[in-house]
């Protein structure tokens, strides 16, 4: 029900541009995966070029802390990653289908005219699908906490249209990010329900997530916040 409800066809927002990949029967665009870091452009994971995290990994662990998120979770992130991996081009066709139903989320992949930045669109997808196996593998050691400021600079206008020279508004609000986290959330658990697991594995699944995604909005907020309110 939740999946019909957000999956809308994004044929009409990428329709003018580069477009790599198939269409399906009905047009609507199938990007093919691109989910090996080293296909993805814009993927900084660990590279030289990210700059190093405010803070530390013990105050990365406070935070976890602070969530109750614990090493069981990270034992049920792993275990989403098989369930999740073989139907990650469709998870993110599902979140890409709110944001493109939603023309105040579109209007972070568009111009001031209105004009969507379909290549921009399609970048980001890449890394949005990468982001699927990272969040369900994530060691969070240094790389990955550094990548997350990295992530949140991209979203403020201190980064943002930098890593793909997109034509688009130059600032994603601060309240879209903390809202999204529960369209994300509540569209990923029919996903979780594909692998055959038990309910009670599902729930865990789900609940690992719910709490993973909120610790990389936290870490996302940064650049949103008043220097020392972090």
């Amino acid at each position: 029900m939740l999946r019909a409800l957000f999956t809308v066809s994004l044929a009409g927002v990428v329709s003018c541009g580069t477009q790599h990949g198939t269409h399906d029967t009905q047009g609507e665009l199938v990007l093919s995966s691109r989910t090996q870091p080293e296909e993805i452009p814009g993927y900084t994971l660990g590279g030289p070029e990210v700059a190093p995290a405010p803070i530390t990994l013990e105050e990365l662990g406070l935070i976890k802390k602070s969530l109750l998120f614990t090493a069981e979770d990270e034992k049920y992130l792993r275990i989403s990653r098989g369930v999740l991996e073989p139907h990650v081009e469709e998870l993110v066709g599902v979140w890409y289908g709110f944001v493109g139903a939603n023309p105040h989320l579109l209007a972070s992949f568009s111009s001031d005219a209105g004009e969507v930045d379909s290549a921009y669109l399609e970048r980001v997808r890449a890394r949005f699908e990468r982001w699927v196996l990272d969040t369900a593998s994530a060691e969070y050691d240094q790389d990955w906490l550094d990548y997350q400021f990295e992530i949140g600079r991209r979203h403020h206008r201190v980064g943002k249209n930098e890593t793909d020279n997109a034509r688009a508004e130059d600032h994603v609000k601060f309240r879209y990010i903390q809202a999204l986290t529960i369209p994300v959330t509540t569209t990923l658990r029919p996903f979780l329900e594909k692998g055959g697991h038990s309910t009670e594995e599902v729930e865990k699944m789900h609940a690992a997530w719910v709490k993973s995604v909120t610790l990389q909005a936290i870490l996302w907020s940064y650049p949103y916040v008043k220097d020392g309110d972090f």
